[in-house]
């Protein structure tokens, strides 16, 4: 069950939207290739429709459009937020997984994008690769979305992230976050996109899983365009001392039994726990993309404590998701329906 409206995006409430029809056609590979101002306005189109929802819960926007779905590694919530947000805008999502197409065995990415591109409005793809992430978006002729890249990035997470941010706390500029746990790509999509949006990063990763050189360039650049700064370091206390906002993610994915030992042992200290929590400034909030494994990476009292956000982050999945999509494929022709005019013209300007 939803919450309340929140209170920090009443003033994007408020605003009319900004012209949306730059989106249109472009792929959402990486949230890098959009700037700031352009992620803030996808991020404003989600309040909108969000608030569009909690008073008509189907807005038409895309009959007759489908959307293409690929996972090669099990989902929840992208799949859910996907599936049940395309048919809140009047269109359809099919879901396509390994062993059920002739990806990746007996058709390449090229054809494969070439076919789906035929049949679908835009393509959604976790991927365990983000090269074929990339070679999927090169050979499409309709928008590809990163629904997570496992060695790369997981943006759609990520900037859906900022949305939660900005309704507890009314701002993401000049904010701080902290990342505790393995440099891996729910890592690197706090990093980067949190950097481009003109937050402090603070990153306690440990040695035997750092935080990429590649990465750390990207938000360093983005450090130095905003005036901020990003923070590397092994010490988890020192990562959350000034920090606003705690994230973390999973430890380990579909993993040996052994690895898993492993890296429970090396990871210990990494655990965000009560006594982590008393390090923290008063009113910090805590952050979790999900799955989460208790016990792990982070204890009940956090998870399930005052200071967790990762419920409504989970369900600011298709808000966020349902503005890209809709902005990605955009529309013919104003709608009908006077309720969907207001976004209609934004998208169409």
């Amino acid at each position: 069950m939803t919450r309340a409206q929140p209170t920090g995006t009443a003033h994007l409430r408020a605003m009319p939207l900004p012209s949306l029809a730059k989106f249109r056609g472009r792929d959402w590979v990486t949230d890098q290739d959009y700037s700031r101002d352009e992620l803030l306005e996808l991020i404003h189109l989600a309040v909108v429709l969000k608030d569009l929802w909690a008073r008509k819960r189907v807005t038409a926007f895309l009959p007759g459009r489908h959307l293409g779905m690929i996972f090669e590694d099990p989902s929840t919530r992208t799949r859910v937020s996907f599936e049940t947000g395309m048919t809140e805008l009047g269109g359809h999502a099919v879901y396509l997984r390994p062993g059920e197409m002739h990806l990746p065995a007996r058709e390449s990415i090229a054809d494969t994008a070439r076919v789906l591109s035929r049949f679908f409005d835009a393509i959604e793809a976790r991927t365990h690769k983000v090269s074929a992430l990339r070679e999927l978006a090169a050979f499409a002729t309709v928008p590809v979305i990163n629904g997570e890249a496992g060695d790369y990035d997981h943006p759609i997470q990520s900037v859906t992230d900022a949305l939660t941010i900005l309704e507890y706390g009314g701002r993401i500029e000049g904010e701080t976050m902290a990342f505790i746990g393995n440099g891996d790509c729910m890592c690197n999509s706090v990093v980067m996109t949190f950097t481009r949006l003109g937050m402090n990063v603070n990153c306690a990763v440990p040695p035997h899983f750092p935080l990429r050189d590649e990465i750390r360039a990207i938000a360093e650049e983005n450090c130095s365009r905003w005036g901020t700064r990003l923070l590397v370091t092994e010490d988890p206390v020192e990562a959350v001392a000034d920090a606003d906002y705690v994230y973390t993610s999973l430890w380990w994915w579909e993993d040996p039994p052994e690895y898993v030992a492993e890296i429970r042992r090396k990871n210990r200290a990494l655990q965000v726990n009560e006594e982590l929590w008393e390090r923290t400034k008063p009113g910090a909030r805590f952050m979790h993309c999900l799955p989460a494994v208790r016990g792990d990476e982070v204890t009940d009292g956090i998870i399930d404590g005052p200071m967790s956000m990762v419920w409504d982050m989970a369900e600011n999945r298709k808000h966020f998701q349902k503005a890209v999509v809709l902005a990605l494929v955009g529309i013919e022709e104003l709608p009908s329906d006077p309720d969907l005019q207001p976004i209609g013209r934004a998208l169409l300007s």
